[in-house]
């Protein structure tokens, strides 16, 4: 487990796990109203909360945020809502139908296009990305005064990497996606349709200097550059949109 700070008020909990050559972040973002974006997976949840008390006490946790259904994006939310009597879950308007206020403990806040988190010293404001990298629930975080992207599961990277890099990621994530088209289940893991681009382009219009990423070094430095490197990278890889 490292603590690392990827960017003023966001802190990168990160877990490599050697056996699929794999590292799992959260983000914490330590504020008036602390937030936790992705809670990693159930199993994960104790080392997970050992982390975040090194930052906070984890019961004064205000928001458990995530970008869509899936385990090491909400595995544990749950188990976080338990131990944080005030949070309360937050995405999607489609997530929180289709899915949290059903399996959770306690609605979510469901929230669309534009709409804000202010967590005190930072606002975070959520861009729906259907299907981008995965579920027709996905949306992503953008923190604006530092220009922080939270953004899942792009720039997706194998390996026990660095914290945070400057360096170009571009090859590293070309590889990580070849690599999942060679090795079922996961060959789409990643779907590239005819509105991908569109969305990719979307997100670099925000000009991130920092692209937190789930798995792999965060990205700091030109964010649009590499979102639209990552467009070419992804029909290079998965071909043209049917």
């Amino acid at each position: 487990m490292t603590i690392t700070e990827v960017a003023p008020d966001i802190y990168r909990i990160c877990t490599y796990v050697k056996e699929i050559d794999l590292q799992f972040s959260q983000f914490l973002v330590k504020d008036e109203q602390p937030l936790l974006w992705e809670t990693g997976m159930k199993q994960m949840f104790p080392v997970v909360r050992e982390a975040v008390a090194k930052l906070i006490d984890p019961s004064t946790l205000r928001w458990v945020a995530f970008s869509h259904f899936e385990p090491d994006e909400c595995g544990s939310l749950n188990e976080w809502l338990e131990i944080a009597p005030q949070a309360q879950a937050v995405c999607s308007t489609v997530g929180a139908l289709v899915f949290v206020n059903d399996g959770a403990i306690r609605p979510a806040r469901g929230i669309g296009k534009d709409d804000l988190i202010d967590t005190g010293r930072n606002k975070l404001r959520f861009y729906p990305t259907p299907h981008l990298p995965h579920g027709w629930d996905a949306g992503m975080l953008f923190e604006e005064t530092h220009r922080t992207l939270l953004c899942s599961d792009l720039f997706h990277q194998l390996g026990d990497v660095e914290p945070s890099t400057q360096s170009n990621i571009i090859d590293r994530v070309r590889h990580a996606m070849q690599t999942s088209q060679q090795t079922p289940p996961f060959m789409d893991y990643m779907p590239w349709t005819p509105k991908t681009e569109a969305r990719l382009r979307e997100l670099a219009a925000l000009r991130p200097r920092v692209c937190a990423t789930m798995h792999g070094s965060a990205f700091e430095g030109d964010g649009a550059r590499a979102l639209l490197d990552l467009t070419v990278v992804m029909k290079e890889v998965f071909g043209e949109p049917q």
